[in-house]
């Protein structure tokens, strides 16, 4: 059997599935440093970050439901404080945090449009 794919790729989009895009993707935007414009394209929105397509897509109750995404973990120079800033940022804990290995740290939270992602690091 041949694995499909055979070099590591980089992760080129990350896509949430919401019942408001472009309030979710305006959020988002406004808590990640480096984001560019949001695009609103037919109810899509989206915006890079460091090379990274970050998109906004309506939930759909049957295959696309709202919080179904996968959980992405955003690079973390330091999880607690991180996490503290978007819990103020109206976010709820969804697990952690848990040291998952010596130095490493992860913990999960909930957007404020029912997204789960997490924060991976010190």
């Amino acid at each position: 059997m041949t694995a499909v794919g055979t070099h590591r790729r980089p992760i080129r989009a990350v896509m949430f599935f919401a019942d408001e895009p472009e309030t979710c993707a305006r959020w988002w935007a406004r808590h990640l440093t480096g984001a560019t414009e949001i695009q609103v394209e037919a109810g899509f929105c989206w915006f890079e970050l460091e090379g990274i397509e970050i998109g906004f897509h309506p939930a759909d109750a049957e295959r696309n439901p709202r919080g179904g995404s996968p959980v992405v973990y955003w690079a973390a120079a330091d999880v607690l404080t991180e996490r503290d800033a978007f819990l103020e940022a109206g976010c709820l804990p969804h697990r952690g945090p848990l040291d998952v290995e010596p130095g490493r740290r992860i913990c999960q939270l909930v957007d404020p449009f029912g997204n789960v992602f997490g924060l991976d690091g010190p």
